[in-house]
């Protein structure tokens, strides 16, 4: 079958066994995506023209009012004729493509009681190119795969750095957290997402060149959700990308919020232009807290109730994803500027259907 993207003036061909985006991917056309599950929406797009079906029925990611509008989630969507679609097109990350290859675990280390930081060492004379934000699959022995976000800025890239989160009966959380040791090898592909900070055209201080990219960015987490997040953050700080930044992280409790040091070292250094609220949804009695409570997207809002002005990115679980994207568009922030990466599990204990086991 033909897939005809209105918009972008491109077509592509889509197998009757394939996912349209999938398709699409094979061909080098990179939409908009996140867990590939179904589950974050992030794929969404407008159906013009055509019949597709969901293999698996209605996925959960979208909703029955916007599939009575016309949209779909074109990682499940099959096609079953040619079709026409409208959905935004990414160019192709600077030339980057995913590669398969071995890594070294240099280094695990507890982060608070249930995360754990892995450093990966990739084989001598060889760098993983990413972008600040993409993630990586961690392959199992089975052939199974796990993703996980890259916590660190492509300029630091001697190391690979991830925030794993242990998920109680979690098959490779089990393993990361009772079973691996420094030294022991794992096999990699990556980077992959459409999940990174965009900075565009800058000049030669490194300030944005347009208006657009000049717009104040807000940066949302929920648990190990500030693992991309970081690495946006200092892939700004790297490139002297002084647009105005405010990070939003939400926990649990107070024990939760293990980089507070770390962020409270980047707000000294960048007093002007740097900003981090916590929000504890469930603090303990002995964290005399006396900061934001409740849902960290309402905390969003509460402090930026026009968002209009702004460019957001947020990461963690979908939940927390789905309700902040109906708040901030209500509030006023465009669907072209709000970018989002949700982590979800299958049914499976510890098997992912976004590929992604490092949420709250």
């Amino acid at each position: 079958m033909k897939i005809t993207v209105q918009n972008k003036n491109q077509s592509f061909e889509c197998r009757a066994d394939e996912g349209i985006l999938a398709a699409a991917l094979r061909q080098n056309i990179v939409m908009p995506y996140g867990c590939r599950g179904g589950r974050c929406g992030s794929c969404m797009g407008d159906v013009v023209g055509g019949e597709f079906t969901y293999p698996d029925g209605r996925p959960p990611g979208i909703s029955a009012a916007e599939a009575s509008a016309g949209k779909a989630l074109f990682c499940q969507a099959r096609a079953r004729s040619d079709m026409v679609i409208r959905v935004n097109i990414i160019a192709t990350p600077q030339g980057i493509a995913p590669r398969n290859m071995p890594a070294r675990v240099e280094r695990v280390e507890r982060l608070a009681a249930d995360v754990m930081r892995v450093r990966l060492k990739t084989p001598a004379g060889e760098r993983l190119q990413f972008l600040a934000g993409q993630y990586v699959d961690f392959i199992l022995r089975d052939g199974r795969r796990r993703a996980f976000s890259i916590a660190n800025p492509p300029q630091d890239d001697a190391f690979l750095e991830f925030h794993i989160r242990h998920v109680p009966g979690g098959y490779f959380t089990h393993i990361v957290f009772a079973e691996m040791r420094e030294k022991s090898l794992i096999r990699i592909e990556g980077p992959l997402g459409a999940f990174y900070l965009r900075q565009g055209d800058r000049d030669g201080r490194g300030n944005p060149a347009s208006d657009d990219r000049a717009r104040p960015i807000i940066m949302m987490g929920g648990g190990t959700g500030i693992a991309p997040l970081r690495g946006m953050l200092l892939h700004m700080f790297a490139t002297n990308d002084t647009r105005p930044a405010h990070l939003f992280w939400g926990v649990r409790a107070a024990q939760d919020l293990y980089l507070r040091d770390e962020i409270g070292e980047w707000q000294k250094a960048r007093p002007d232009t740097l900003q981090f609220t916590p929000v504890l949804s469930e603090p303990q009695p002995g964290d005399h807290w006396r900061g934001a409570v409740g849902w960290v997207h309402e905390a969003v809002v509460k402090t930026y109730p026009d968002l209009s002005a702004h460019e957001v990115y947020m990461s963690g679980p979908p939940p927390m994803i789905h309700a902040a994207k109906d708040a901030f568009l209500a509030h006023g922030l465009s669907p072209e500027r709000m970018y989002s990466d949700a982590f979800d599990f299958a049914d499976d204990p510890g098997v992912s259907a976004a590929d992604k086991e490092n949420q709250p």
